[in-house]
């Protein structure tokens, strides 16, 4: 059996749940129902966002090719989650408010992935900034969201 190890760090799209409890998801949701986006710590802790069909191109590549890994798949593009709250705002409501709260001891400052060893052995990596693909999510999620409200009468 051909084996191969790709390390898949997150990933956003359209088709994701509501209320995953991931960061794009929660602040997508949130935004779009008119409730503060949740940050927390000081919204200074990075991560970084790749769009899905960049995922599954680089699963692809890898399933395509020789080496079996392991492959870190994901957008080295980093973001502060104020930042990203910023981009929500651009991109869905420039009034949505952001609440802070108290940050979890096990929340890592910083998650980026070295994509080097994909770029060069698969010659892969992502092409989908944030702000291209943030409004595929967005457009998904108003149509959810949009039809829980209607499923409740509202």
């Amino acid at each position: 059996m051909q084996v191969r190890i790709a390390r898949i760090f997150n990933t956003y799209g359209p088709r994701m749940c509501l209320d995953d409890g991931r960061v794009v998801s929660n602040f997508v949701a949130q935004a779009i129902r008119k409730q503060p986006m949740t940050v927390y710590g000081d919204g200074k802790q990075t991560r970084s966002f790749q769009y899905v069909s960049d995922l599954v191109d680089g699963l692809v590549a890898l399933m395509e090719g020789e080496h079996i890994g392991p492959f870190n798949l994901g957008n080295p593009g980093e973001f502060t989650m104020l930042e990203l709250a910023g981009v929500m705002k651009e991109v869905i409501d420039p009034s949505a408010n952001i609440e802070f709260r108290a940050n979890t001891a096990d929340d890592p400052h910083k998650r980026k992935p070295d994509i080097s060893k994909a770029k060069e052995l698969l010659n892969w990596e992502p092409k989908v900034s944030l702000r291209e693909g943030l409004p595929l999510m967005v457009n998904d999620f108003r149509n959810h969201i949009l039809n829980e409200d209607e499923g409740k009468g509202n």
